[in-house]
């Protein structure tokens, strides 16, 4: 691969890591608070859009999964690397069952995990009730708002026009707006 490919593969819109962390059931109460110390940090970073935190559910599940997305492959690795990040992993270690275990993806791929991906992934009907709510709304909301303002804004009416601006709005809406918090509140529910 050419040089100016993998720039260019490295400035993908979007990147996301989710990180895995099964805790020693007798420092949960000390890794909590590790958490507390490192999330600000990393909400600081340049470039971080949005972190989740899927606590496990008792009897259920025994691993906490982190997600943080952020602008670029390159903010994101500028973080995993970073000398504060370095750090703290060294001091959580110990309270961890296994080591800290994460993937990075670009893109769109922080919605759903790829078959063979080491973090728990939510069963596809599930994902396919989330993704299916969220869009609906917006499949009928946006249409409203969005031809009205392109007409204000001098547009003539045209199907692909219209489209493409809808289209556009929607997706734009369901990265940056509503997965991030739709999936922090069904996702007790979603990764059961």
């Amino acid at each position: 691969m050419k040089n100016a490919d993998l720039a260019s593969k490295k400035q993908e819109i979007g990147a996301t890591v989710v990180i895995n962390h099964r805790v020693r059931d007798d420092r949960l109460a000390e890794y909590n608070g590790w958490l507390d110390e490192i999330d600000p940090l990393c909400k600081k970073a340049p470039g971080h859009l949005d972190s989740q935190i899927i606590r496990p559910v008792g009897g259920v599940t025994a691993t906490y999964t982190i997600i943080l997305r952020f602008e670029n492959r390159d903010y994101l690795e500028n973080w995993m690397k970073s000398e504060e990040r370095n750090r703290l992993i060294d001091a959580v270690r110990p309270m961890l069952a296994k080591d800290d275990d994460f993937y990075i993806q670009s893109g769109l791929d922080f919605w759903f995990t790829p078959d063979g991906a080491r973090a728990q992934v939510p069963v596809s009907w599930k994902q396919f009730l989330v993704t299916w709510s969220a869009i609906f709304p917006l499949a009928l909301g946006v249409p409203l708002v969005v031809g009205p303002v392109l007409r204000y804004l001098g547009f003539e009416p045209n199907l692909y026009a219209d489209n493409l601006f809808i289209t556009g709005v929607i997706v734009f809406l369901m990265v940056y707006v509503v997965m991030p918090r739709y999936t922090k509140i069904v996702g007790r529910w979603l990764f059961n």
